[in-house]
C-alpha cells in the first residue's frame, strides 16, 4: 500500500493587507482611501503621524483595519527597523506600494548635493530597503509589488534631472526585481504616469506657476493602481502607463 504525505497548509498572510508609502497626501492618501473603501486593511506609512491619525480618522467608516507606521524614507537608518517592526507587528502584506517619492527643480550641475542624495534616497533607496525588508517575508505565500514611476523615466525634461535619473533606476530596479523574484511568485510593476495634480507642485522645491487642471487627479490614479492589484495571481501587469489625455505638462 502506497503513503501519501499530507503536507500542512501553508500560513497565509492576510490576502487583503496593502502596505502603502507616502499614505498622508496626494496619490498615497487618495490610495489609502480607495483600497480601504474596497475592503482592504492597510499599513500605512508616513513620517507625518498628525496626518495619518486625522487619515485613519476618516477611514472608520470603512471597517477596515488601519495600522500607522511612522518612518522618514530620507533617513536610510531608519528605514529597516521601522518596516520589520511594522510587518512583526501587522502581518506582512500581500501587496507592497511604494508610492512616496520628491522632486526639485534645476539645473542638474547647479543642484546642491544634498538635493541630488535626498531625490536618490527617497525615490529609489528607499525602495530598495523597503524590499529588502519585506520581499523575503512576502516568499512563502507571494505577494505584488507596486512601484509609482513617472514618463519622466524615459523623457528628459530639463530642471528634472534629478527626478529623472532616480525614475529611470527606479524602473530598472523593478524589471530585474520582476525577474530575479518570479520563481518566489513575487510580481513586480510599476504604473508609470504623466503629471498628476498632486501637492507635489506646492511645495517650494518646485517652480509651477502654471495651470494644472488637466492633469490626471489622485483618484484616477488610485482606482488604477486597485486595478492592478486586484488582478488575478496568474496575470501581472507589467507596467502601466496612464497619461493625461492632453499629452504631457
Amino acid at each position: 500500500m502506497k503513503r501519501f504525505i499530507v503536507k500542512s497548509p501553508k500560513k497565509l498572510n492576510n490576502l487583503k493587507l496593502a502596505f502603502i508609502t507616502g499614505a498622508t497626501k496626494g496619490i498615497g492618501r487618495s490610495t489609502a482611501i480607495t483600497f480601504a473603501n474596497a475592503g482592504w486593511d492597510l499599513i500605512l506609512l508616513s513620517r507625518n503621524m498628525d496626518l495619518m491619525e486625522k487619515l485613519k480618522s476618516e477611514l472608520l467608516t470603512t471597517k477596515s483595519k488601519i495600522n500607522l507606521v511612522k518612518c522618514d524614507l530620507s533617513n536610510p537608518q531608519e528605514i529597516e527597523h521601522c518596516v520589520k517592526e511594522a510587518i512583526e507587528k501587522y502581518g506582512c502584506p500581500s501587496v507592497l506600494i511604494n508610492n512616496a517619492g520628491c522632486a526639485f527643480n534645476g539645473p542638474l550641475v547647479e543642484m546642491e548635493l544634498g538635493q541630488w542624495e535626498q531625490t536618490i534616497q527617497i525615490n529609489l533607496t528607499s525602495v530598495f530597503q523597503i524590499c529588502n525588508s519585506i520581499i523575503p517575508q512576502m516568499r512563502e505565500n507571494g505577494g505584488l509589488v507596486i512601484n509609482v514611476s513617472s514618463h519622466a523615466s524615459y523623457n528628459a525634461f530639463p530642471q528634472w534631472g534629478a527626478y529623472c535619473v532616480s525614475k529611470s533606476a527606479l524602473a530598472m530596479f523593478t524589471k530585474c526585481l520582476r525577474e530575479e523574484e518570479r520563481s518566489n511568485s513575487i510580481r513586480a510593476c510599476t504604473i508609470t504616469l504623466g503629471s498628476v495634480n498632486t501637492p507635489l507642485w506646492d511645495s517650494e522645491s518646485i517652480n509651477s506657476d502654471f495651470d494644472r487642471t488637466s492633469m490626471l487627479s489622485s483618484k484616477e490614479v488610485s482606482e488604477t493602481i486597485l486595478y492592478m492589484a486586484q488582478k488575478p495571481e496568474s496575470q501581472l501587469i507589467e507596467d502601466l502607463t496612464l497619461m493625461p489625455s492632453g499629452g504631457a505638462f
